[in-house]
């Protein structure tokens, strides 16, 4: 028999650790359970690195687990919140370390996804699963769980950010990137093994120039500071006017890079965190995708910006028809990106850029 659902939870528990786009991408869940139920409580068990990047989310209260503390830090957690009881637990990571972190949980019910989406056997740690969704947007995904909950559709199909961006994150933007207006390029994704999510410098360097000799705009280079993206960053230079590129890469914070993402008047940037932010901001984004599906995960927003090379990638390294694949699979070939043209990154920045620049989004100071 499956556990029945609150009809008017008084604290809700949001299980997701990671990562940076996909915290971005359940922002809009949270907004939609607060808007329905005003009075609840939510704690949201986060990862170190994104509560970096939500602390002081309104009406939110975090709890924070370093995945490098492992068994540890679960542990800690559990004697944290031994006296809590949760109406809801919404376990929205896909992960075995997630799913043992909610055993020292205590929940009335625990809701999971539906088997065709769950991975590491995740449907085996909760008692309801949500109804299934074949080739949903990650966003989607998640909103399924507000859906699942009962949450009024006028609050599901309204999406809602409001990131906090503090006055110390828009200061530091604004040492990092002066008074010029800029286009904020962030060329590399996460490195991890078998990524190959990065485009090329040489691609970047015509974008950059482009932007530059016809819109007089800057590019403002992000990122961490590994080598790897201190490299990429060198050869961009190297290969674009020096007085077109400023060079941000490994120099500011989370909150920090907020900031200067919702001062640019555009976003570049692979599949990765940067995008996803860009869009909770309503940036104008441009996604550079050929490894990984757009339908799937690209920013929501701003879908139809995207250089989509990802059918061409499919067809040509794993011999496949993108229709017959499975939904959300890689091509995990590290010439797949250079399937894009600058020339096809060039045009939807034009057209981003020729849109009408509306105050579409405000970043608010509530950190």
């Amino acid at each position: 028999m499956k556990r029945p659902l609150p009809e008017r939870p008084a604290h809700i528990c949001v299980l997701r650790l990671s990562a940076l786009g996909d915290v971005c991408n359940l922002v809009p869940t949270v907004r939609a359970l607060q808007r329905q139920w005003p009075e609840a409580r939510l704690t949201w068990i986060v990862g170190k690195g994104e509560h970096s990047l939500l602390s002081g989310l309104s009406g939110v209260e975090f709890v924070v687990y370093d995945k490098a503390s492992g068994l540890t830090g679960m542990r800690e957690i559990w004697r944290q919140l031994a006296d809590t009881h949760f109406d809801v637990l919404l376990h929205m990571q896909q992960a075995l370390r997630a799913s043992v972190l909610s055993l020292g949980l205590k929940a009335k019910v625990r809701v999971g996804y539906d088997k065709a989406r769950a991975k590491d056997w995740q449907h085996r740690f909760t008692h309801r699963q949500l109804d299934p969704h074949p080739r949903a947007h990650v966003l989607e995904s998640f909103m399924d769980f507000a859906r699942l909950l009962g949450v009024d559709p006028a609050y599901t199909d309204h999406l809602e950010w409001n990131l906090p961006v503090p006055e110390a994150a828009m200061a530091e933007a604004a040492r990092l990137s002066g008074d010029a207006p800029y286009v904020l390029m962030s060329p590399c994704a996460n490195p991890r093994l078998r990524n190959f999510r990065n485009w090329s410098p040489e691609g970047y360097a015509t974008v950059t120039e482009h932007l530059w000799a016809q819109h007089g705009l800057k590019t403002l280079l992000t990122g961490g500071g590994s080598a790897q993206e201190r490299e990429m960053g060198e050869r961009i230079r190297a290969l674009a006017p020096d007085e077109a590129v400023i060079d941000a890469i490994g120099a500011s914070s989370l909150k920090g890079l907020l900031a200067l993402i919702a001062r640019a008047r555009l976003v570049i940037a692979p599949d990765s965190g940067p995008v996803h932010m860009a869009n909770a901001l309503r940036t104008p984004t441009v996604g550079l995708y050929a490894t990984t599906n757009p339908d799937r995960a690209a920013p929501y927003l701003w879908r139809e910006y995207v250089v989509n090379r990802y059918p061409d990638a499919v067809r040509a390294y794993l011999h496949k028809d993108p229709e017959t694949i499975t939904w959300g699979e890689r091509v995990r070939h590290p010439d797949a990106m250079s399937l894009i043209r600058a020339e096809d990154v060039i045009a939807q920045a034009e057209a981003l850029l020729a849109l009408p620049r509306t105050a579409t989004s405000e970043p608010t100071n509530e950190a």
